[in-house]
């Protein structure tokens, strides 16, 4: 492959189909517009996947190879026409991912051989499921399935993996053999033929002892003298930004790592997708002691959690934050769904619901892949169970 000044490589002259493969080694190559509007003709894009949100990830040094993310987007063209297209990133590890292959690395370590790096189709920190493998139909998506594992193969890497996709991807991905991998996140969801009219009309869809509960932490938050502002879009001022991003951090150090996202990046969402964003402020007596960072889909009415953090310990200070005062404003706006984040069971009391989330794999090593795809069905056997049993014990009070 060679490099043009585009940074752009040109992995083959012809494709999977006789589409070309162009590989764009810095997101600021992109042809943005093209992007875009591919991305808007998906089944369920997200502001995560923009050019724009990608090109801040990188330019903010977040995610760029020192910190072990190389771009390597893979696109295919015919002629001028961008037909698909895939966030890809050379890893020399596996953190920032939230699909844990650690187990696989070490494996791979122990029997003398390299996991990393992998090729990740992924949005880099960002465990919010959505289309991955852009694509204007599906002659193109199963193309470029065949593409990343043409560049996978060229470069002699281990895998190559695509996190958090949607349904679509996960078809095409199947078609090629790809191995599937099933996990769960908490999401809350509108109900559409009764919904909540406010946020006691929520609570009072509850349980008994979750509306309890909630109440009980909700009282513990008010009696420390927190308030709560809401700021949405350019209303979050360079202060605020600033003062969230201290929280962040300190968020971070409590649990002894270092932040991912640099406060450029936040700078660069400020300034270029500012209405993608809320930020719910905490202050006591005026000073500003906690926030939540929410990033908004204002097209499809949904919100995902993001980061949050405060500058000292205030007894179910977190679940006011990041959940009641969320679920409250999604309530009261109209939106139809707020994705929690990744993991967490404690979100069910607070009336967000198991959701399944996908991943698929493929492992150029036959043995090891024949291991992997015997423990991934055993995973999700397990992870179906789980969900079941979660389902059976739904926060909700039971018609009567």
């Amino acid at each position: 492959m060679t490099t043009t000044r585009g940074k752009t490589r040109n992995a083959s002259n012809n494709g999977p189909d006789d589409y070309v493969i162009r590989i764009v080694d810095d997101p600021a190559a992109l042809d943005g517009a093209a992007w875009d509007e591919l991305l808007a003709r998906q089944a369920l894009p997200t502001p995560f996947m923009s050019a724009t949100y990608m090109r801040a990830l990188h330019e903010s040094r977040s995610a760029w190879p020192r910190t072990g993310w190389s771009p390597r987007f893979v696109t295919l063209w015919s002629g001028a026409r961008l037909c698909a297209a895939a966030p890809a990133y050379l890893k020399t590890h596996s953190w920032g991912e939230y699909v844990f292959d650690w187990a696989w690395a070490d494996a791979y370590r122990r029997h003398g051989l390299h996991y990393y790096p992998k090729l990740l189709v992924a949005v880099p920190f960002t465990p919010v499921p959505g289309t991955r493998l852009m694509a204007e139909d599906d002659r193109a998506r199963d193309a470029l399935v065949a593409a990343l594992r043409r560049v996978a193969a060229a470069a002699q890497l281990s895998s190559a993996h695509v996190l958090f996709h949607d349904e679509v991807d996960a078809r095409a991905l199947q078609r090629a053999g790809w191995l599937a991998r099933a996990n769960v996140q908490f999401h809350w969801t509108r109900d559409a033929s009764a919904p909540a009219r406010d946020f006691d009309d929520f609570l009072a869809r509850l349980q008994h002892d979750k509306r309890k509960k909630i109440n009980q932490q909700r009282r513990k938050v008010a009696a420390a003298g927190v308030a709560f502002s809401v700021h949405e879009g350019g209303a979050i001022d360079e202060s605020l930004w600033g003062f969230f991003h201290r929280c962040y951090t300190l968020t971070y150090a409590a649990h002894g790592s270092t932040p991912y996202l640099t406060r450029t990046f936040f700078a660069a969402m400020a300034a270029s997708m500012p209405e993608h964003w809320v930020l719910f402020v905490g202050r006591i007596a005026g000073e500003p002691v906690a926030t939540s960072l929410v990033a908004l889909d204002r097209g499809r009415r949904a919100a995902f959690g993001r980061y949050w953090g405060a500058t000292r310990f205030i007894d179910s200070l977190h679940f006011e934050a990041c959940y009641y005062q969320p679920l409250q404003w999604c309530i009261a706006n109209g939106f139809e769904r707020f994705e929690g984040g990744a993991q967490g069971e404690h979100k069910m009391a607070r009336g967000l619901m198991p959701t399944p989330t996908a991943s698929a794999h493929w492992l150029a090593h036959p043995a090891f892949a024949r291991a992997v795809d015997d423990f991934l069905g055993a995973e999700r056997e397990g992870v179906r169970h789980y969900v079941d049993e979660l389902s059976e014990r739904a926060p909700f009070r039971r018609a009567s």
